[in-house]
């Protein structure tokens, strides 16, 4: 807020927000565990499939109003958003606790709806507070913010999953427990640490941030394999288990390390004070190399203009866009529909995993929940890292990588489909990769296309997709023609057991899927010419040294 601070006690903050935003991330995908208690729910309450689906839909419906979190993020300050998830977080999990754990009778339908809604919402303040402010301080390092932020949301689930397991033996009111004691116990920490600061402002501070990315890559990989290894031993009582948590909470401390190098470091080199903030988007740049990178397409913008006279300017592709700018653009409307192809289908497979693995003979379907999480990671991650770096190599655009997973995401719905041995492990990690790679990509490739001043906005606006998905996918799709292959049970509720109970669904979600690809190209064609010019900028600004 104007408050001049030392170079070096800045980068150690900077550092120091970042990792407890890690710490967030790694505890704010609790919307996609409804499958580790949906059965308890389903049997407490006698639903058939088609109203479990429903229940989650409402969770889902709580990140709709995460447009409130985008329009707040413009004016109230990082720690009172994350207050606000935290403390309905706790309210909208802590009500679902008392009902699972009989604490309290069952409460009417509706009112279950309503807090499942607020659960979900919660995450979207979490996550409006944590993607803005981060994507603002290293805003030359889109692509791997974006992948190792979304990387941990994908890694929530099986640390919360593996926790469950380890301490409670999987029991689903000790899950619940976890998701509304936990989320709020750390976004109290975050609210004293996570704050907007300034950019880097030259090459060789564009240069460190790159080296302390690669250490936060590694060290969430090796959380990923850790908690994959976990999965595969089988091992889970005991003191094994007691173990197994202990390492794993090591583990996601140890990126503190990064911050206390970071101020020694900065001592030791005794850096000039940095004030100020960028406010300009991504491409305007005021190094004369820059200029010179993007003077063609300038002069061809203002040939434009000339020729079309309008009351007010509007903006181009790279530039600050409002929402409502950004809404009368096409290229917004093919990202929009493309990730609803991508995230819409993959809810529905995460929503009702729990169904899927019982309709092919699995009766515990908790390491399946767990694969789905672990290889979303490793789709976020490495997707983020590898987009930025053909980016600035070749020029790559993003929405190719949104392509290539959507390919993959309609093979591994038709092996589903088909029913081929080991068919649902195997889906499991290709939906996971690729629900992965759509989150990580989404988020930055809006941010270069339209803009950062209005950005939590627009990233809640895409983020729709979520619930609108999970309401198409899983509450229409998967319900009705699972209940229409089921059979009822006693009590008033419906089971349904074979290939057959989601072959159709599966089938009509690879054809969604094969949509998205067709959208991702069009939007990949349509944006060459930003990358190019993103692509030209990044070169300047490593040969001229500096950074705008």
């Amino acid at each position: 807020m104007g408050i001049q601070r030392s170079s070096t006690t800045s980068s150690a903050l900077k550092w120091l927000g970042f990792v407890t935003a890690v710490w967030v991330q790694s505890i704010s995908g609790n919307n996609y565990t409804f499958s580790n208690y949906s059965g308890a729910l389903k049997s407490l309450m006698n639903l058939n499939q088609l109203q479990l689906n429903n229940l989650s839909v409402a969770k889902d419906v709580g990140k709709a109003f995460g447009i409130l979190a985008g329009l707040a993020s413009d004016r109230l300050s990082t720690p009172v958003i994350l207050l606000i998830g935290c403390f309905e977080g706790l309210l909208g999990y802590g009500v679902q606790w008392l009902v699972v754990s009989r604490t309290i009778t069952p409460l009417p339908y509706w009112q279950m709806c309503v807090f499942l809604c607020m659960g979900g919402n919660s995450t979207t303040w979490m996550n409006t507070a944590v993607l803005v402010t981060c994507i603002r301080n290293f805003r030359r390092n889109r692509g791997p913010v974006s992948g190792i932020l979304k990387g941990y949301v994908g890694l929530s689930t099986a640390i919360f999953t593996d926790l469950c397991t380890a301490l409670f033996s999987n029991d689903p009111a000790s899950f619940l427990v976890l998701l509304a004691v936990v989320p709020f116990a750390v976004c109290l920490t975050a609210v004293f640490f996570l704050r907007e600061i300034p950019s880097a402002s030259s090459a060789d501070e564009e240069s460190e941030e790159t080296r302390y990315f690669t250490v936060f890559n590694i060290v969430a990989v090796v959380v990923a394999v850790y908690l994959q290894s976990y999965d595969i031993i089988g091992i889970k009582t005991g003191v094994f288990s007691v173990a197994f948590a202990s390492i794993l909470l090591f583990l996601l401390a140890s990126p503190i390390a990064i911050p206390f190098h970071s101020f020694i470091k900065s001592l030791n080199r005794g850096e000039q004070d940095v004030e100020g903030q960028i406010q300009e988007p991504l491409l305007r740049s005021e190094t004369a190399a820059e200029k010179e990178a993007i003077s063609v397409a300038a002069a061809a913008t203002a040939a434009e203009e000339e020729n079309h006279v309008v009351e007010r300017k509007r903006p181009v592709l790279g530039e600050d866009h409002t929402i409502m700018e950004a809404m009368l653009t096409v290229d917004f409307w093919v990202l929009f529909i493309s990730f609803l192809c991508g995230v819409g289908t993959g809810l529905a497979v995460m929503n009702n995993m729990g169904q899927i693995g019982l309709a092919l003979g699995y009766t515990d379907v908790s390491i399946f929940v767990s694969m789905t999480s672990i290889w979303g990671f490793f789709g976020r991650i490495l997707s983020g890292t590898l987009s930025e770096y053909f980016l600035k190599k070749a020029g790559t655009p993003r929405p190719l990588w949104n392509a290539a997973s959507q390919i993959l995401m309609a093979v591994g719905y038709l092996l589903m489909a088909l029913a081929v041995p080991n068919s649902l492990y195997i889906g499991s990690m290709v939906v996971g990769v690729c629900y992965g790679v759509r989150l990580a990509i989404t988020v930055p490739t809006a941010s270069e296309l339209f803009g950062l001043k209005y950005y939590g906005l627009i990233y809640n606006i895409l983020v729709l997709n979520l619930p609108l998905g999970s309401f198409l996918f899983s509450g229409l799709l998967a319900g009705f023609l699972y209940d229409a292959e089921a059979t009822p049970t006693p009590g008033g509720g419906n089971t349904c057991v074979g290939a057959h109970c989601y072959r159709l669904i599966f089938l009509v979600m690879a054809l969604a899927s094969l949509i998205g690809v067709g959208l991702d190209i069009l939007l990949a064609y349509r944006t060459k010419e930003i990358y190019a010019k993103i692509h030209a900028s990044k070169k300047a600004k490593k040969s001229g040294g500096t950074l705008s």
